[in-house]
């Protein structure tokens, strides 16, 4: 797996079922991981942070790194890369 500092941003739809295996999923980077609905911006990690999202609505997921594994499982979620400021 390659390093590379800077934020990686993905629009995502996500269900209220999908939410455990998107937080084990992001647990497993080592990096923050932050998703968020308008001006609402929860930890990634969190599953009570979440759950606390508006899911009728796509979400932002912004990666302050990058990780392969999580990248492919992020676009099957959504409408893929928003944008990339990523620095290696």
């Amino acid at each position: 797996m390659e390093k590379t500092t800077g934020c990686v941003e993905y629009k995502i739809r996500l269900m209220p079922d999908e939410v455990n295996r998107f937080v084990k999923a992001a647990t497993k980077c080592d990096f923050d991981v932050d998703i968020a609905y308008n001006s609402f911006v929860v930890d990634a990690k969190s599953i009570v942070g979440v759950f606390g999202l508006d899911f009728r609505y796509p979400l932002k997921v912004v990666c302050h790194g990058y990780d392969q594994n999580f990248d492919s499982y992020l676009k099957g979620l959504g409408n893929g890369l928003l944008s990339s400021q990523l620095q290696g």
